[in-house]
């Protein structure tokens, strides 16, 4: 019979116990957090903030329409949503003109963004942006190894001749392109964009980020490119004008080859039969839509008159939000923190050389005016340049 004690395992809950090992990507990525989100600021503060114009949701809800239709898909809650998003994807392809196989649906665009980064970008590909452009993106493709070649804002624009250049140079897989554009609120017009398109490497992937399309006046027309071609990704949302932000819906228009690529990978039941539900009567509820948009072309008029009235420069915009030059970064930095202090919450951009703006969402005409009415006694009162 024999003496000898079983062996000793550590518990479960043991000090000592190994855990299991990340990967070595994961672990060799800094701990990051893309966006602080208002309910974060409100909970480090203890304060409330009275204007939400940091996120650039839209502040005037979603259509009676799209809320009757979610309140009604709630009787269901308890079934998975149309994995196939098959009625949306019909409507979508009759608005766009395009087959139903050429649309995907995600859980909004940053959904879709990390679907790209998983179907285009390996271990070490490299990867253009602008140097400050929308930090999901980077963060998606950081998330897969990806390497970023950023190209600096020109003129406060993207740079067209500088981000196809940089494709050529590193033989990026993927250029990301926002258009218009977050976080500067420019376009470039639809000859510029389709003669960017012309211009990359046959074998690099044009991700164009078209969020704020809806936002574009008839006077801007948006580039028109064969859904055919395979080179071009398409992303549209309904979190903007349709006042969606919360439910979590978008779409990517491409090449049926691609769309048939990201069935591999994407979750099936990603998108929720509450938000397929709103989505769908979004779409037929276009006078909604469209008092949305007059209300923010209003918006960006008044944002430019208030900048010119204090001294401060409106930078372009064809979003639902106006970048405002303050005139250095460390100003820009000292009024985000100030218009916090009057329950105004805004944002501005990271990197140079838009860090000396703020950028500020265009809400209803009372949002408007408490952002007016503080920025006025920021100014007036000297404390944006105080030490």
């Amino acid at each position: 019979m024999s003496t000898s004690k079983p062996t000793s395992h550590p518990s479960p809950t043991s000090t000592a116990a190994p855990r299991p090992a990340f990967t070595r990507l994961l672990e060799a990525l800094p701990a990051s957090v893309p966006f602080v989100a208002p309910d974060a600021l409100m909970r480090r503060t203890g304060r409330p903030i009275a204007a939400r114009l940091g996120a650039n949701e839209s502040l005037f809800g979603a259509s009676p329409a799209a809320m009757k239709a979610m309140a009604e898909a709630l009787a269901d809650v308890s079934f998975y949503g149309d994995p196939e998003s098959f009625e949306l994807r019909e409507a979508l392809a009759e608005a766009h003109g395009v087959s139903r196989d050429a649309i995907v649906v995600g859980s909004g665009i940053d959904d879709l963004l990390g679907l790209t980064a998983r179907a285009f970008v390996s271990v070490g590909d490299p990867v253009v942006m602008s140097l400050g452009g929308y930090p999901t993106f980077a963060y998606s493709i950081d998330g897969v190894g990806g390497v970023l070649h950023r190209v600096p804002y020109r003129y406060d624009r993207n740079d067209l001749d500088g981000l196809a250049a940089a494709a050529h140079t590193t033989g990026a897989k993927v250029v990301y392109l926002s258009n218009p554009d977050n976080p500067s609120g420019s376009m470039h017009d639809a000859v510029a964009v389709e003669a960017f398109v012309r211009a990359l490497p046959a074998t690099t992937l044009l991700v164009l980020d078209e969020a704020y399309a809806d936002f574009v006046p008839p006077s801007h027309a948006l580039p028109t490119i064969d859904i055919a071609h395979a080179g071009v990704l398409r992303m549209r949302t309904f979190s903007k004008a349709c006042g969606l932000a919360g439910a979590r819906i978008g779409y990517a228009l491409t090449a049926p080859e691609t769309i048939r690529a990201f069935d591999k990978i994407r979750p099936h039941f990603g998108v929720n039969r509450i938000a397929q539900a709103g989505a769908l009567a979004a779409i037929r509820d276009r006078p909604f839509v469209d008092h949305v948009v007059r209300e923010v072309a209003a918006g960006r008029a008044e944002y430019a008159g208030l900048a010119d009235e204090l001294g401060f420069n409106a930078l372009p915009s064809f979003t639902n939000f106006v970048t405002i030059d303050i005139g250095n970064a460390r100003r820009a930095t000292r009024l985000v923190n100030l218009l916090l202090d009057h329950g105004v919450f805004i944002r501005k951009p990271g990197a140079p050389p838009l860090d000396r703006c703020i950028r500020v969402s265009i809400g209803r005409s009372e949002d408007r005016r408490l952002f007016a009415d503080a920025l006025r006694a920021i100014v007036r009162t000297g404390a944006l340049d105080e030490a």
